[in-house]
């Protein structure tokens, strides 16, 4: 009652506010408008706007705009390739101040414990992370992963105050099928946010889709798409990460008329991508220079989060709103001058106060040692005529293609063909299951030599590797073994650049400066093999995940997911 109290005397000017931001303008997100005169912050919550105010503290923002802190509403901060205590140290300051994250990466390594692992981070973190429970672990019966939750796992986390619903439902095949074990989690979240994940999904398989309870989609990729989803109901999330880059497809679609049923997230997006573009930043800055209103920009990348996720206490620079505020210079550039989360300027000396716990998931890489035969590829005894499945990267995009190309079989093995930008792509099961090893084809990496491993692999995080030398695949994927998991580039029989991830094969203890520094060193290893993608180990990553149309490859081989089923 007393908090109470408080805050409606500091907002009558009855006494000084405790943090006054004196000078700027804030921008209205409700009517336009640019409103001069102080922000009057008690605590953790805004009190007062255009107006005058004395406070214990004040900030000179004189010339400023002020905008709603952003909401990222939808990643996977193991993606970023850092604990969640140095992902919020490295975006925080950049003007997110609500990260709502799925963490089924490391639930896919841990089960519970990793996604326990988060909760625990969630609650001493400078910004504010809500937790999206792993829908699917493993995303599909296709694939080999540590760890397998159900219904009544998720379920006994539901109640946890940082849990805001369920995490994207990529099984839409199993849904659509109504698979027992699909349709006990929807019915466990039923009224609560269900997140989608519906790729290309249309018609009535969209409706029925829909009406399981879903209500927000991010795998939207062209125009098109998002219109049919938002005109089905559901709020689509624009999707710009390090890999998956739909902003430019979508930004027509952005307008004062949608913005409140749209959002912004970058699902999945690495240290060096956040240092040379940015982050929600950078997805506001490339909207509005495409054309998309700025009023509608800020909304989809503040309000309309909140009120997509019921997250009523903030998106707006408002008395009783949560004082998540970015200072910014002007709209257009939007770069953060100040930060604040929930009234505390977002600073090395709030990053300095908190109280970080220690990982889970060490030592998670119990994969088999691999040979240089281990890679050969006989082929299919159904391939006619010599054509075998590739799988066709489209750079930018996650969607692959499903290709047929002639491959002349070599005294028992169909090698790979630099020249015709044919690799080897293998998964070597790691998590001490099965040992299984899986072969194909890729075109798209543009490599003439070595090898590229890694144990991000979506989503069971299995050992992914590809390259067009037998020898240097097993050196770099048994490397990874070595350091608890990462990235590693190997040529000509030596490790030319590597990333340990020793937090579930996932995530660096590192700093996340230094992770960008090891991203740098090992993109140019990757040129140097050839490799044409700006992104080659995410990107090599996803190449894995079997609910991401056309063709992918798992620990159990390759994947047709047209029609949901393996292929060899």
């Amino acid at each position: 009652m007393d908090r109470i109290a408080r805050r409606i005397r500091q907002g009558r000017g009855a006494e000084p506010a405790d943090l006054v931001l004196r000078g700027g303008r804030v921008f209205c997100l409700v009517t336009g408008a640019m409103i001069p005169g102080d922000v009057a912050i008690c605590g953790d919550t805004i009190v007062g706007i255009g107006a005058e105010y004395a406070g214990r503290r004040v900030i000179d923002v004189t010339g400023a705009i002020l905008v709603p802190g952003f909401i990222d509403t939808h990643l996977h901060i193991e993606s970023s390739l850092v604990t969640p205590f140095e992902f919020d140290r490295c975006v925080a300051p950049r003007g997110v101040t609500t990260a709502i994250c799925d963490p089924h990466e490391i639930a896919n390594v841990a089960g519970l414990d990793g996604i326990r692992y988060f909760l625990d981070a969630a609650t001493r973190t400078v910004m504010d992370i809500r937790v999206m429970l792993s829908s699917c672990v493993p995303s599909t019966a296709m694939e080999t992963a540590g760890a397998a939750l159900d219904a009544g796992d998720l379920a006994a986390l539901a109640d946890h105050p940082r849990v805001l619903g369920l995490a994207e439902f990529m099984n839409y095949p199993g849904v659509l099928a109504g698979d027992p074990g699909c349709l006990a989690k929807l019915s466990a979240f039923a009224g609560r946010h269900i997140d989608g994940h519906a790729p290309l999904l249309s018609g009535r398989d969209l409706n029925a889709y829909i009406a399981a309870g879903i209500r927000t989609e991010h795998e939207a990729t062209s125009a098109a798409e998002a219109r049919e989803k938002l005109q089905r109901g559901l709020r689509v999330l624009i999707r710009e990460g390090s890999v998956s880059k739909d902003l430019a497809a979508l930004a027509p679609v952005l307008t004062d008329t949608t913005a409140p049923f749209m959002c912004l997230c970058t699902d999945d997006r690495n240290p060096l991508d956040i240092a040379e573009h940015g982050h929600l930043d950078h997805m506001i800055r490339e909207l509005i220079a495409r054309g998309c209103p700025p009023l509608a920009v800020y909304r989809a990348a503040s309000l309309s989060g909140a009120e997509a996720f019921g997250l009523k206490d903030r998106g707006l620079i408002a008395p009783g709103r949560r004082a998540d505020i970015v200072v910014l210079d002007g709209l257009e550039s939007c770069r953060a001058r100040l930060v604040l989360c929930g009234g505390v300027v977002a600073d090395d000396a709030a990053f300095a106060a908190r109280q970080v716990i220690a990982p889970v998931a060490r030592q998670s890489v119990r994969a088999p040692a691999v040979t240089a035969a281990d890679f050969r590829n006989p082929g299919r005894s159904n391939d006619s005529g010599g054509t075998v499945p590739v799988i066709g990267i489209l750079p930018g995009k996650i969607i692959t293609e499903h290709l047929r190309v002639e491959v002349t079989a070599q005294d028992g093995d169909r090698p790979p063909d630099p020249a015709r930008d044919l690799a080897r792509i293998a998964v070597v099961e790691r998590h001490g299951r099965n040992g299984n090893i899986a072969t194909g084809f890729v075109r798209g990496f543009g490599m003439t030599r070595g090898a590229i491993a890694s144990t991000v692999c979506h989503d069971h995080h299995n050992i992914a590797v590809a390259g067009v030398d037998y020898a240097d695949m097993a050196l770099a994927a048994n490397r990874l073994g070595q350091i608890e998991g990462g990235f590693v580039v190997a040529a000509g029989g030596e490790v030319l650049a590597e990333l340990p991830l020793p937090v579930a094969g996932l995530m660096s203890l590192q700093p996340f400066e230094a992770v960008r520094d090891r991203l740098t060193a090992l993109r140019a290893a990757a040129r140097s093999l050839g490799v044409v993608l700006e992104e080659p180990f995410l990107q090599l990553a996803f190449l894995a995940l079997p609910v991401i149309p056309h063709l992918k490859i798992t620990d159990r081989g390759l994947m047709d997911v047209d029609r949901f089923a393996l292929i060899g």
